[in-house]
């Protein structure tokens, strides 16, 4: 026979998200599930500097505005 006990557990939870480029707090969750984040280890003779880890969180807006021109976008529906 299993016997169980209830155990209560603390946690956290995303209430907002600041973006790193325009600072602008967003706790809407529609806006934050549209938020990118950039993450890696610079590589050997990179511009980054040699193994630093890079990161950032951008807004869509932020994103768009910043890579918009580059990124290709195709109709996915």
């Amino acid at each position: 026979m299993k016997i169980y006990k209830l155990v209560k557990i603390d946690s956290e939870e995303l209430v907002s998200i600041q973006c790193d480029k325009c600072k602008k707090n967003y706790d809407d969750v529609l806006e934050i599930l549209e938020f990118h984040h950039i993450s890696f280890i610079a590589g050997f003779g990179s511009v980054w500097g040699d193994g630093d880890k890079i990161s950032g969180d951008l807004c869509q807006h932020c994103l768009k505005e910043f890579a918009g021109t580059f990124l290709k976008v195709e109709e996915y529906l």
